[in-house]
């Protein structure tokens, strides 16, 4: 489906010189002379490269629409993730990089959506949040305000994310995993 380059929005899929790309940000700008434009920062989908581009009202870009599919993650082995097709059972194996960071907080089990084009993995998308075991907490410094003050932990996966003070070691949080910050305590 043919869009014009004004009408790009953030996580929208496109292709672009023969790759295919997704925008990450937007910024529409009306310069004083000469005609408005777009200003998309993209993130190839293939090899992870970033590009910005400048996109004028009668440029028009392919919008591609990806399938999706569940899948269930198994097993890391290094860098190698291996997830399960829930519908016919298949294994597909990937690498760590196509998650980025959020590839820590991958647990055995979890459910996740694939996006595909071409039947190839481009993107595998977990669950905005997950809960977390904190397994080391810093102390209280005594004195500081409770509005503001976070102490860092460290969760079960590694992962290090500020907490607040009445959080301990052995508590059960739920994480945002993509922002990676405390969302409230495990019920």
């Amino acid at each position: 489906m043919k869009i014009s380059g004004v009408d790009i929005r953030p996580g929208n899929i496109i292709e672009y010189e023969g790759g295919i790309w997704k925008a990450v940000k937007i910024q529409h700008t009306q310069p004083g002379k000469g005609g408005a434009y777009m200003q998309v920062e993209m993130k190839n989908l293939i090899d992870g490269r970033k590009n910005n581009v400048r996109f004028r009202s009668a440029e028009t870009v392919e919008r591609i629409r990806l399938d999706t599919k569940d899948f269930q993650f198994l097993f890391r082995d290094g860098d190698a993730l291996t997830f399960m097709d829930k519908d016919n059972y298949e294994q597909i194996t990937l690498d760590a990089g196509i998650l980025g960071d959020a590839a820590e907080f991958l647990q055995d089990g979890m459910d996740v959506v694939m996006e595909l084009y071409d039947e190839r993995p481009i993107s595998v998308e977990l669950p905005s949040q997950i809960e977390a075991t904190i397994v080391e907490a810093d102390a209280v410094v005594k004195g500081q305000t409770a509005s503001s003050s976070y102490k860092p932990a460290i969760l079960d996966n590694g992962v290090r994310v500020m907490v607040p003070p009445h959080i301990g070691a052995g508590t059960k949080i739920v994480v945002d995993v993509y922002e990676r910050t405390y969302v409230k305590r495990a019920d």
